[in-house]
């Protein structure tokens, strides 16, 4: 159980990462709103989450 308990730890590092280097630090907010929303049963700050990472991914490409 600990290793899995890592493994799943290393992932989100990772993805938390990766957020950020694509989306800047826009990413990482929008990223934060959604878990803090999801774990708090909060539908607004899950949506406002969800709306900014949506925002960040349908932007025009430079």
């Amino acid at each position: 159980m600990p290793a899995l308990a890592l493994l799943s730890a290393a992932l989100v590092v990772v993805f938390e990462q990766l957020v950020e280097w694509k989306y800047g630090p826009a990413g990482i907010v929008g990223l934060l709103l959604l878990t803090v929303g999801i774990k708090a049963k909060s539908p607004a700050v899950s949506s406002a989450g969800a709306v900014v990472l949506a925002l960040l991914m349908t932007r025009p490409v430079p």
